[in-house]
């Protein structure tokens, strides 16, 4: 799909109404092998308050994004939702006994609402390329991190002049609002004046701004930048190295180790029976990247 047609049924969609999020149905359509997603039996999660109010309601409201193709997009005229985020989610949620297909309320929340979203529980976990930082894990906790990305440019196929984040500093960048690559932007200076640094809802309005002249270049995780670039491939292009280290975690309520150490086990047994292999070959893989298995921490 064209990022400008992206762009349009996403806003067609609803997309940037609020900031609170949107509820979708679970259905899914990536074409992952079969007995990936197999639901576990008789699944206990002792200690977990969490995992209570999930078994008792009997069903999983999991946080997503769905404007980032190839990691969490939502098709507005099937509901089907795409992608490695959204087939990690499904992953865990077979695991902790519910099935993807029929057990899941996958939520849109915006970047900058993230946080409030887990500890309002309006969503039991979120999955959406989601940093782990130090500031995050004082309102909340993380399992992962489940993939590794890191901070990179996309510009027009035919600019010579941003080959990297040296070439910058007086160009104007777009990147979501509440986002870790628009603090990195600020914060490391790579931007200035301040006001160079366009902050927008999703990145798919930061690309239409890029095909319009708006913007110089947008920023954020290579991973995502990737889908668009994939998707304009003869106007679109990802460019120089990247420039930080992003680890993608799980979401969680802050004080439920319980739960958290369980997500952490289903993760762990992925990497080590080829499920995520399995997930990534048939998600961000379609791009040729190679996949890299995480190096999981406990946090």
């Amino acid at each position: 799909m064209r990022v400008r047609t992206l762009a349009a049924v996403l806003l067609a969609g609803g997309l940037a109404l609020t900031a609170c999020g949107k509820e979708g149905t679970g259905t899914t359509d990536t074409g992952a092998p079969a007995g990936v997603f197999e639901v576990a039996k008789d699944v206990k999660v002792d200690g977990s308050p969490t995992f209570e109010k999930i078994k008792s309601r009997g069903t999983l409201t999991i946080g997503v994004k769905e404007d980032q193709p190839g990691l969490g997009f939502k098709d507005p005229t099937t509901n089907k939702y795409t992608g490695f985020d959204i087939d990690m989610a499904k992953l865990i949620a077979a695991q902790l006994g519910f099935d993807p297909e029929t057990k899941i309320t996958f939520k849109t929340i915006q970047s900058a609402a993230r946080e409030q979203a887990i500890i309002n529980g309006d969503v039991d976990y979120y999955v959406g390329t989601y940093s782990i930082t130090a500031a995050r894990k004082e309102k909340v906790s993380f399992a992962g991190p489940y993939y590794v990305a890191g901070q990179d440019l996309l510009v027009k196929k035919d600019n010579s002049d941003i080959t990297g984040p040296d070439s910058i500093k007086s160009k104007k960048v777009c990147s979501v609002t509440g986002s870790t690559p628009a603090k990195q932007l600020r914060e490391k200076k790579l931007v200035e004046p301040d006001s160079n640094v366009v902050e927008l809802q999703s990145y798919s309005l930061c690309v239409t701004k890029l095909l319009d002249g708006e913007v110089d270049a947008v920023s954020t995780d290579d991973a995502i930048l990737k889908g668009y670039a994939a998707a304009e491939p003869e106007k679109l292009k990802v460019v120089g190295k990247t420039f930080s280290t992003e680890k993608y975690g799980i979401g969680l309520p802050k004080d439920d180790k319980a739960l958290r150490d369980k997500v952490n086990e289903i993760l762990e047994k992925s990497l080590s029976d080829g499920k995520w292999d399995q997930i990534y070959k048939n998600t961000l893989g379609k791009s040729g990247s190679e996949g890299k298995h995480p190096t999981l921490e406990k946090y």
